[in-house]
């Protein structure tokens, strides 16, 4: 999700209702088991901070009513949780080697494969948060067909946990100050700047909107697509989760990716000791083995 987990950003409860021992316990599980988080003993007052929201907009009286309506009914909250213990942190360009790759070897290389094989060409950011991820890679995607001057039937696959942040990821609407790693050439080409109410935000344009499907998905739960992906980005998302849940993952990515296909991890995560089915061929940059 392009994420960290409970972040210590200062948030922790003040007044409310207290979580206790039996309903903190119960949420260390749950949240281990649908997400693959694994929160500490020492994440109790961030956990109660940032679910106290929850529950005023729930009109829950304490945790104890909360945790029930987890057990009644685990998927119509999860996403819910999920983004309450969440912090989204995400930018566009961000580990600019990665789309530098895309940029000047990947995509030329797989672009003439699909003209001359008739191919579709899949790429999916999972874990894609409000967007920017997916929608920089759009740009980078759109270029290189107009290079290439090749009909290829090419789209990227959004998916992210928290509603919010895909609600966001779908209207592809920004600040301008979150263009921070978008150069002038591109924000001119590529957004749409707001005028009235929407002055200081501008929009992605059609054609990246065209190029990118955002869905709802638990990385953890059942996949509804099939594959196959020429690459999956997955940056800054298992970073909390633990050895068993991160190497049935990588097992699970490369099921969905052709041998020689890519898997792009965040700056801090590594796939050592994890899984045998991937090389290293970059920085944070993995390729599936033949």
């Amino acid at each position: 999700m392009v994420a960290g987990v409970l972040a210590d950003d200062g948030i922790a409860a003040a007044g409310g209702p207290q979580l206790g021992e039996t309903e903190f316990q119960f949420l260390r599980d749950f949240v281990h088991r649908h997400c693959g988080i694994a929160l500490s003993e020492q994440k109790r007052q961030l956990v109660q901070g940032r679910l106290l929201r929850r529950l005023r907009a729930l009109r829950l009286g304490d945790f104890a009513g909360y945790c029930e309506l987890l057990r009644r009914d685990p998927d119509a909250e999860l996403g819910e949780l999920a983004s309450a213990i969440s912090t989204n942190v995400t930018a566009f360009f961000r580990e600019a080697h990665h789309y530098e790759l895309l940029e000047n070897e990947l995509l030329p290389q797989w672009l003439e494969h699909k003209r001359r094989s008739g191919d579709r060409l899949r790429i999916w950011s999972a874990g894609c948060a409000t967007g920017e991820e997916p929608y920089a890679m759009a740009m980078v995607l759109a270029e290189a067909l107009e290079r290439a001057g090749k009909t290829v039937d090419a789209k990227i696959l959004a998916t992210d946990l928290s509603p919010q942040a895909l609600g966001v990821a779908r209207k592809g609407v920004y600040a301008l100050d979150r263009l921070g790693g978008v150069s002038e050439e591109r924000r001119r080409r590529w957004f749409l700047r707001g005028e009235g109410e929407y002055e200081g935000y501008a929009r992605v344009h059609p054609r990246l909107r065209e190029l990118v499907t955002v869905l709802p998905l638990n990385l953890l739960h059942d996949w509804p697509m099939q594959g196959p992906f020429d690459a999956i980005f997955c940056r800054n998302v298992v970073i909390y989760f633990d050895q068993p849940t991160k190497q049935r993952l990588f097992r699970r990515y490369a099921q969905m990716l052709p041998p020689g296909g890519y898997l792009f991890l965040g700056h801090s995560e590594s796939m050592h000791g994890l899984s045998d089915d991937f090389e290293l061929v970059g920085r944070t940059t993995y390729r599936k083995r033949a």
